[in-house]
């Protein structure tokens, strides 16, 4: 009885040993097969298309982003003192070259000069009375110098008469004023000026670059502008670059970059910003290839060109490349015009499947036994 009931128990161990076995079988199996699967359906994702070597003409360029400047500013102040007796601008003002904007007492100045005029007439007395003493060497040259000084003092005081009238020297548009009648006025001096006159019809645009792309860049490159808010590309050259750089806010270098506007463009606002296109190079007739066709490997570029001949059709081709303008580069050896090349493209299926080139093998995750039996030790297949 008692052999009996061993024989029974270890029939039950074997029992449930083979369920462990043949369940772990049957899940190797279905991760193997949904792996394949997997694979399977990934490069079946793989699209190819073709595209023909063409010639093209190409640029590189140079972008930037700026503040729409006037072409001139005069910054202008009275270069004599006095009280300012008439301000006849305000803001905003269009003005032509020599008309008057202000004004400040002139009567002391104009005593001066009435004084300076006397001073000459009495040394020109002097002089011909001297000469017609025959006076000496001496007392003439003295004389000759009184006149002199006196000439240099009259024309100074002259100048000073004009000085009390602050003319425009441009033809523009006044954009500040920062004085009021009754002000004083203590010459060229203070922070800001007493009146500033823009040019409204030519522009410039104040930029900055990087370093890299400051080096690339030349006077006389050729620009294309787009203010904020205009509907039309306005038209530049480059005027400068500076050589003296700043640190942006990143702590970079950043070069100064002046463009000239060309002409005299409508709606352009001194002030608005603009972004600018600036040309560095530019090619005719370039023959080219599509970027995304090219396979480089050990230093090697090479096409898959389409050959009915070949194998698959298509056949491997070394290439010799040039400037790559975006998505197309150039070809300097290899092809010719009209050749056709394969684009490969993968686009793998389904959410959650692995990327191109990250395969990886099934991934077992066992949960426990069959139902109905119940978990045993750990042991190897064939324990």
């Amino acid at each position: 009885m008692r052999h009996s009931r061993l024989a029974v128990l270890s029939r039950l161990r074997t029992v449930r040993r083979s369920w462990w076995v043949i369940a772990l079988a049957l899940v190797i199996v279905a991760g193997t097969g949904l792996w394949w699967t997997q694979r399977d359906s990934q490069a079946a994702g793989a699209t190819t298309t073709t595209a023909t070597v063409s010639r093209g003409d190409y640029s590189t360029t140079v972008t930037a982003s700026g503040t729409v400047e006037p072409a001139r500013q005069e910054d202008l102040d009275f270069a004599v003192s006095g009280e300012v007796t008439a301000v006849r601008v305000a803001a905003g003002d269009r003005v032509r070259r020599g008309q008057v904007l202000a004004r400040i007492d002139d009567d002391t100045l104009t005593a001066q000069r009435t004084a300076a005029e006397s001073s000459l007439d009495a040394a020109l007395v002097q002089l011909d009375d001297d000469q017609d003493a025959d006076a000496s060497a001496t007392q003439l040259a003295a004389d000759e110098a009184s006149v002199a000084s006196a000439r240099s003092q009259l024309a100074q005081a002259e100048e000073a008469v004009q000085d009390a009238v602050l003319r425009s020297p441009m033809n523009g548009t006044v954009s500040a004023v920062n004085l009021a009648v009754g002000d004083q006025v203590g010459g060229i001096s203070g922070d800001s000026a007493a009146i500033t006159v823009i040019s409204t019809l030519s522009f410039e645009v104040a930029a900055s670059v990087g370093a890299t792309d400051a080096a690339a860049l030349k006077k006389g490159m050729q620009a294309e502008i787009s203010p904020t808010g205009a509907t039309e590309t306005v038209y530049g050259t480059v005027a400068s670059i500076g050589a003296i750089a700043t640190a942006d806010s990143s702590g970079a270098a950043t070069f100064p970059v002046t463009i000239d506007v060309t002409g005299k463009p409508q709606g352009l606002y001194a002030g608005s910003s603009a972004d600018v296109v600036i040309t560095t190079r530019k090619v005719i007739d370039v023959l080219t290839v599509p970027t995304p066709a090219l396979h480089t490997e050990n230093g090697e570029t090479w096409v898959w060109l389409v050959d009915a001949t070949a194998d698959g059709g298509r056949r491997k081709v070394t290439i010799t490349t040039g400037t790559t303008y975006g998505m197309s580069t150039e070809v300097k050896s290899g092809l010719n015009e009209g050749d056709q090349v394969q684009i490969e493209a993968f686009s793998p299926t389904g959410g959650g499947g692995t990327r191109q080139g990250d395969q990886q093998g099934p991934v077992i995750d066992f949960q426990g036994p069959p139902p109905g039996v119940a978990p045993q030790g750990s042991f190897g297949v064939g324990q």
